[in-house]
């Protein structure tokens, strides 16, 4: 006898059987100019742009004149 993934063996014996997740395949794109990329790299552009003013504001230097004076 099976019922939702249980089946009873002699005895009543309980027995578990693990559910599968239905298998599906993304097809969507992951390179070139998709709009996943590009939104990637401007959210990425725009972390390093408020960095580098954060850098500027706590040190009173640009990125190059911090880098140059260590």
């Amino acid at each position: 006898m099976t019922t939702r993934g249980y089946t009873t063996e002699e005895g009543n014996r309980l027995n578990n059987y693990a559910v599968e997740p239905k298998v599906y395949v993304d097809d969507t794109e992951r390179a070139g100019f998709t709009e996943y990329a590009e939104k990637l790299n401007g959210r990425l552009a725009m972390i390093g742009f408020v960095s580098a003013l954060l850098l500027e504001v706590l040190t009173g230097h640009g990125v190059i004149g911090w880098l140059t004076s260590l």
